[in-house]
């Protein structure tokens, strides 16, 4: 490797490795001011049925070891029951480059923003003593609290293409998508349509700057594309300010109709707006969900 490219990614390894400790601080601060309920715990029933064995791991109650299954093996293993299975939240967060958008009107960018509600979201069930995993993440879900630190590096990591990707999912999960969602709707469908077929419960959240949602640019303004060379330049920003509304709103409602057939949730959160009432939504759906 070229010494500049080994001095460029070890200056992006330091500069991830500083930003993980307030990432995780404040996603605790913000999941410790929603309390999650243990949703999907109070159904009797084919949810109190033998699942799987799984390796113990830290955290987990020796209550919960089959002495049986481990004496016959050099491993101890946890005897998991239907709803530990079910209840596995994945989460995902875009990577695009124009989640790096931020404009005057925001404090931050919308891969921080969605960075931060992806891991708040991970910290909430994580307290319920769900597991928890990245879709896409090189790490198996886990309920213990170690999980949070390995979900903050993924994600500041920021590794993967713009849209999920489907994998093998346990059936029933949740999976919570962070993203803008500003791709064409058919690419969107393709790559959600698998996991809903998988059986997996999704939640789409749509982060957006407040800039694109009211385009408050006026005069002269060149616009260029985050992802390739291409400009524009208008002579009167002002007067695109009602077309750009139609497209936008037109795009969004394809996305919520493509949502709705799935069977999935679209929720909506700009960066200038606090992240905890976008946390009690999704927590509210995902409760109502479980109570079913």
């Amino acid at each position: 490797m070229p010494q500049h490219s080994a001095l460029a990614l070890a200056g992006r390894a330091s500069a991830q490795t500083q930003a993980l400790p307030p990432l995780l601080v404040e996603a605790q601060r913000i999941a410790a001011t929603v309390i999650l309920g243990e949703h999907g715990r109070k159904r009797s029933g084919p949810g109190e049925a033998f699942w799987q064995y799984r390796p113990y791991s830290a955290g987990d109650s020796t209550q919960r070891i089959d002495w049986h299954k481990s004496a016959r093996s050099d491993r101890v293993f946890i005897r998991e029951n239907e709803w530990e299975a079910a209840n596995t939240l994945w989460l995902w967060c875009s990577p695009a480059i124009s989640m790096t958008f931020r404009s005057h009107l925001a404090a931050v960018s919308k891969l921080e923003r969605a960075r931060l509600l992806a891991l708040a979201a991970g910290a909430l069930a994580l307290r319920g003593q769900e597991q928890v995993g990245g879709l896409g993440a090189p790490f198996q879900p886990d309920h213990a609290r170690s999980q949070l630190v390995k979900l903050a590096g993924w994600l500041l990591a920021g590794d993967g293409p713009g849209l999920p990707v489907p994998q093998r999912l346990r059936r029933f999960s949740h999976a919570m998508l962070f993203g803008d969602f500003l791709d064409p709707v058919s690419d969107i469908a393709h790559a959600l349509a698998p996991i809903a077929e998988a059986g997996v419960k999704g939640h789409v959240i749509q982060v957006m700057d407040p800039a694109e949602e009211t385009l408050p640019y006026q005069g002269r303004t060149e616009f260029q594309d985050m992802a390739g060379p291409l400009r524009f330049l208008s002579a009167r920003a002002e007067t695109l300010r009602g077309a750009y509304g139609e497209r936008l709103s037109a795009h969004r409602a394809e996305l919520s109709a493509l949502c709705r057939r799935l069977g999935w949730s679209f929720l909506i959160h700009r960066t200038d707006q606090a992240p905890v009432p976008a946390l009690l939504a999704l927590h509210a759906l995902i409760s109502g969900e479980a109570a079913r």
